[in-house]
């Protein structure tokens, strides 16, 4: 009955303590979904792949293979670096 009340209490001064998150740059988005992907991972929500891509500045079909998307990424961050 009681643990709602502290779970917002501590919740409260955890906040009050722990600087807020920063943002994550779009390039930083496309490397850490590349890095998963390489440590055997499978994207499996494509919209979420084509959006990296799409904030990225690059333009991709709903209907392009997700591979040849990924390569693209790929292409992407290692001219940003």
């Amino acid at each position: 009955m009681g643990s709602g009340a502290r779970k917002g209490i501590f919740g409260w001064l955890k906040g009050l303590f722990t600087p807020p998150l920063q943002p994550v740059s779009d390039i930083e988005q496309a490397r850490r979904l590349i890095a998963a992907i390489d440590r055997g991972g499978i994207p499996l929500n494509p919209a979420r792949v084509n959006a990296v891509a799409r904030n990225l500045g690059l333009e991709v079909s709903r209907q392009a293979a997700i591979e040849d998307t990924i390569e693209r990424l790929r292409a992407a961050v290692k001219r940003a670096t």
